[in-house]
């Protein structure tokens, strides 16, 4: 039950994306273009983001599990950290150089952009290369090197 209704979730998260023009790097771009052609949609599109998830962020901190019994899963920390910063401004830099992010990106693919595929390949080499690197690391830490 809870596959079917993950499904379900992802396919209307896809919609909305589809829906919004958050699947279409020319309007994240044109978004971010605030001295040339800025097209200030996109803003609307957050502000009404994060008031949705404002509203699921209060309502799920009160829970111990979800509406299907499954365990609450929320960050235990709301520390700022220099990695947490770093990895903020490299999603940044990614997202304004491709316009895609990894929902839309996912969702282009679907609809078969090539960029979308190239920005998915490099996405995924990326996160083998950071999980490559936190191996690394714990293991030097955990040896004391």
């Amino acid at each position: 039950m809870a596959i079917a209704i993950s499904f379900v979730c992802g396919l209307l998260f896809g919609f909305g994306l589809l829906l919004s023009g958050m699947a279409n790097p020319a309007n994240v771009l044109g978004f971010l273009d605030i001295a040339g052609r800025w097209n200030p949609s996109l803003a609307f599109v957050m502000i009404g983001a994060v008031a949705v998830a404002a509203i699921g962020f209060a309502i799920a901190t009160r829970r111990d599990s979800s509406l299907l019994g499954l365990p609450m899963q929320i960050p235990a920390s709301a520390r700022v950290t220099r990695r947490l910063i770093l990895g903020s401004c490299v999603f940044g830099v990614g997202w304004g150089i491709a316009g895609f992010c990894p929902g839309p990106a996912l969702v282009a693919l679907g609809l078969g952009s090539a960029k979308a595929w190239l920005f998915v390949a490099a996405m995924l080499a990326g996160m083998a290369v950071f999980e490559w690197l936190e191996r690394h690391r714990r293991a030097g830490s955990a040896t004391g090197a």
